[in-house]
């Protein structure tokens, strides 16, 4: 017997005819879990003989429905967008009834193919077939772990032609964008001071709603300056806040739990922004969060571009941009800690060096060899003091 606990289940474990089984017992019991263990090993000795059938391996749908998803949404409770991103790509895989109705283990390449062609048919981009693709590829893991199958599984390749995000933004974007954002700040609190003066506020007693103008700015400046995801500056609360250092408690991964310095001028935004907000939040919003979400920002974030004449980008840009900046101070293993990421493998995707501060480095390293060889030379023309007392 070999039965190990994870978590709150105990798993069981051995060799059969060469090859290793390792599947979990769903229960809580050790004594129990050793039980199931045996039956599993009857099982195969029986199975062996012919004496009982093997059991059938479930199809794509069968699957999805009675084992995957309710695996999802317990292991991600806590993170509900996990959940959300799961269910629609498992949804979109069952409505390609041709996939959805093989068992797994009849699932070929050919097929997974042919379900990529069609949904690039429907205009989609290559990153969103390949999320698709990735959670057909964790559903055929989880079944062979599962031991839901005797067969090897199909490998689901993703598709090439993907577009990560590594757009940064140079000094003069940040500058643009900066100002662009700002006047169109200004351009609400001029709006917000007319409409107090209208009519309807002074005749008919309706108030106009007052607006939070520099949230752009403000959300703009921690992204940058901070390094955060998006998701954790929309979430931020007073309380994170403290002594000018942001406290990120959860997130993403376990990784994401650290302290984030704030700079001088997004300190400064949030100090501003502190005096009038009364929510817990610091940015909060009409939402059924609270807080704002990635949709808040979306028509702000395209007018500020189009004012400011840059190329578009997309809030996680920022990110990128940051690490990518910090990556000259910082050694990988404190950039990684800074940024939350598990692996240094992680960060290494978000450090972008573009060719005018490269070349520049060349030219300051070539600047550096110079003087060096410059002081060498000297160094060996100038008479030693041996040579002056002769």
């Amino acid at each position: 017997m070999a039965v190990y606990k994870r978590g709150e289940v105990w798993w069981y474990r051995f060799q059969w005819d060469g090859r290793e089984i390792r599947l979990s017992s769903k229960q809580g019991n050790k004594r129990v879990a050793e039980q199931i263990e045996a039956a599993h090993k009857t099982r195969l000795a029986k199975g062996e003989v012919g004496i009982a059938n093997r059991r059938p391996t479930p199809t794509l749908a069968e699957f999805i429905e009675k084992e995957f998803l309710p695996f999802v949404e317990t292991t991600s409770a806590e993170k509900p967008k996990t959940i959300v991103f799961y269910r629609n790509s498992a949804q979109n895989l069952l409505k390609f009834k041709k996939l959805a109705t093989l068992p797994l283990d009849e699932i070929s390449g050919d097929v997974i193919a042919e379900y990529a062609a069609h949904r690039q048919s429907c205009n989609l981009q290559v990153a969103t077939v390949n999320r698709e693709l990735a959670t057909l590829r964790r559903i055929l893991s989880l079944c062979a772990e599962w031991g839901r199958t005797e067969k090897r599984l199909a490998k689901v390749r993703l598709l090439p032609g993907e577009n990560h995000r590594d757009r940064t933004l140079s000094s003069k974007e940040e500058t643009a964008y900066l100002a662009a954002a700002v006047e169109m700040a200004e351009r609400h609190q001029r709006e917000y001071a007319a409409a107090l003066l209208g009519i309807r506020a002074t005749l008919r007693d309706q108030q106009p709603k007052k607006p939070d103008a520099f949230l752009l700015r403000d959300v703009f400046l921690v992204l940058l300056d901070c390094g955060l995801r998006p998701e954790e500056c929309y979430r931020l609360r007073w309380e994170q806040i403290q002594s000018g250092i942001i406290h990120i408690l959860s997130g993403k991964t376990k990784n994401a739990r650290r302290r984030v310095p704030l700079s001088q001028r997004a300190a400064a935004a949030l100090e501003m922004r502190r005096a009038w907000v009364e929510s817990e939040w610091v940015f909060p919003a009409p939402t059924t969060t609270g807080h704002i979400d990635v949709s808040t920002l979306k028509k702000q974030h395209a007018q500020a571009i189009e004012s400011a004449g840059v190329k578009h980008f997309v809030f996680y840009s920022l990110r990128h941009t940051c690490l990518s900046r910090w990556a000259a101070s910082l050694d990988p293993f404190k950039l990684k800690t800074i940024a939350g990421h598990g692996s240094i493998v992680t960060t290494q995707r978000y450090v972008h060096v573009n060719d005018e501060e490269l070349f520049a480095a060349v030219e300051k390293a070539r600047s550096g060899h110079k003087i060096r060889h410059k002081e060498e030379i000297e160094q060996k023309e100038r008479p030693t003091e041996a040579g002056l007392l002769h």
